[in-house]
């Protein structure tokens, strides 16, 4: 077994978790912007079927809000949808997710994608001191949060990455109200989800 793992292709991958109800412009510019500014080789949109910190209420069904994701990612070969917590038991805990990661794919290394505005309040997380030792982690800056005491944390490195007044909250509100949501998600997202409304198929909940 180590034989075969020592031959695989090694990456350095960025994971980004998310509800991505549904995704929009705004992660995908994170996504890139990360890919642009560090040495990683790949980013991995980590659909989350549910977040222990958000109402399941709100949420898109799973399936939908994974097959946008792929979607609106299209066929980037530097940017991956994955649905490798939807195997594993609800609500989605990250360092759950991350020690399966690892075993796994040994060859690879993890970093993990958040806002300041997470890694505020990431002492909120389940065993939150082990993603800390174990992953480094690469936030982009949210108006209003500096990332507090976990910004001066040695596996941290904040980013000033370019800011959208954009999210999936008004996004579902626009769809909720029948307003366009045009130049808010990608071209191929908006076609999708004007041909399910044309055909008075729909994914609110």
């Amino acid at each position: 077994m180590s034989f075969i793992v020592a031959y695989l292709p090694k990456m350095k991958i960025g994971l980004y978790f998310g509800s991505f109800n549904p995704i929009h412009n705004g992660h995908l510019i994170i996504a890139q912007f990360m890919l642009n500014q560090t040495d990683l080789e790949e980013v991995w949109i980590m659909v989350s079927p549910q977040n222990p910190l958000k109402s399941a209420r709100d949420l898109f069904p799973e399936k939908q809000r994974l097959e946008m994701a792929e979607i609106a990612v299209g066929n980037n070969e530097k940017i991956k949808v994955s649905d490798f917590e939807f195997s594993m038991p609800r609500p989605s805990y990250t360092c759950d997710t991350l020690k399966k990661l690892v075993k796994k794919f040994p060859q690879h290394q993890f970093e993990i994608i958040m806002g300041s505005d997470t890694l505020q309040h990431l002492d909120k997380w389940k065993d939150y001191e082990y993603i800390l030792i174990n992953f480094k982690i690469l936030s982009y800056q949210r108006d209003g949060f500096n990332g507090g005491e976990f910004a001066k944390n040695q596996k941290v490195k904040i980013y000033k990455a370019p800011t959208i007044q954009l999210s999936s909250t008004q996004i579902r509100s626009l769809m909720r109200l029948n307003k366009s949501v045009r130049y808010l998600v990608p071209d191929t997202l908006f076609e999708y989800l004007q041909t399910l409304k044309e055909n008075n198929v729909s994914i609110m909940v």
